[in-house]
């Protein structure tokens, strides 16, 4: 438990470098911004084309994953029912907030030094990025263009560079072929800086502002970390009686289903300009809340 909650501790210095450059102005104004454009443009599709070009593609075949899915679903849908007064685009950010779960940057370590096997988050990895991001981009693209005919919604996917990263490497990951180390490499060590660098620029967006400040859809946000934080872990864990899985099985759901709401929702908001302060303020707090939340769950469930 040290160990994964090391990774909690990583994760908070790296935002809080990001604020201390937004607080006291060593960059830019505008580079915030900047930053964003360079994860969502290219590093982050670095990254998720590294990631799905070496993943197994089997393991999205299994229970525990029809589980985490599950547990995803009831949630984004339990906050779009709650949530009629936000406009479209806050309200896709929102759903993503109270259901879209943070599998890399926290959810690997969590799973090799609590549950000891990191594979385990490679299901919700894959369903994240091959089913809920591209639905979850073509509404934005959506909300924000105002085009709702059908050939806006199937190209919008087409036009992202995080969808044609996945997609691309799908084919890779399906066909089995092998990318000369002489492109492979430099792909996997741009693919490596996003992380930092979306975490930097989450910090620079903290700077100068307060968390649930007054003027937001605080309402909005406190319903989707309850969502994320308490209530996904409570669906996975009833789903998983339902269907019968083992001891360990359940926990690891459990377990994963706890973790916090992604970065990758204040990336996607700060893309398409909406919901950014729900996004922000939603990831910060349930990564505070996550904390007790993952402690409790290793505790009800080891001896």
């Amino acid at each position: 438990m040290i160990s994964a909650l090391s990774g909690f501790a990583l994760i908070g210095a790296i935002v809080l470098t990001g604020w201390g450059v937004g607080r006291w102005g060593a960059l830019p104004e505008n580079a915030e911004t900047v930053l964003g454009r360079l994860v969502y443009s290219v590093l982050t599709p670095c990254l998720l084309f590294t990631v799905v070009a070496a993943a197994d593609l089997r393991v999205l075949l299994s229970e525990p994953l029809l589980v985490s899915a599950a547990a995803a679903l009831l949630c984004f849908a339990a906050f779009a029912a709650t949530a009629r007064r936000l406009d479209r685009g806050a309200k896709v950010v929102g759903a993503l907030a109270a259901g879209y779960t943070n599998a890399n940057y926290i959810g690997i370590p969590v799973a090799t030094y609590v549950l000891d096997d990191a594979a385990l988050v490679v299901p919700i990895v894959m369903w994240q990025l091959l089913v809920v991001t591209p639905v979850a981009l073509a509404l934005l693209e959506i909300a924000a263009t105002g085009r709702t005919s059908v050939r806006a919604t199937v190209t919008a996917p087409l036009r992202n560079p995080l969808i044609v990263a996945v997609v691309l490497g799908l084919l890779v990951g399906v066909t089995g072929l092998r990318m000369p180390a002489l492109l492979a490499a430099p792909v996997a060590t741009i693919g490596s800086a996003a992380v930092p660098v979306v975490l930097i620029a989450f910090g620079m967006s903290l700077s100068g502002r307060r968390v649930l400040e007054p003027g937001t859809d605080r309402v909005a946000t406190i319903v989707a970390v309850v969502l994320k934080t308490v209530v996904m872990p409570a669906f996975a864990f009833v789903l998983a009686i339902a269907l019968g899985l083992p001891d360990d099985a359940t926990y690891a759901v459990v377990v994963l289903a706890a973790l916090p709401t992604a970065q990758n929702i204040f990336l996607y908001a700060q893309r398409f300009q909406t919901g950014l302060v729900l996004a922000r303020d939603a990831i910060f707090l349930s990564t505070l809340a996550s904390v007790p939340v993952l402690l409790l769950a290793a505790i009800l469930f080891t001896r």
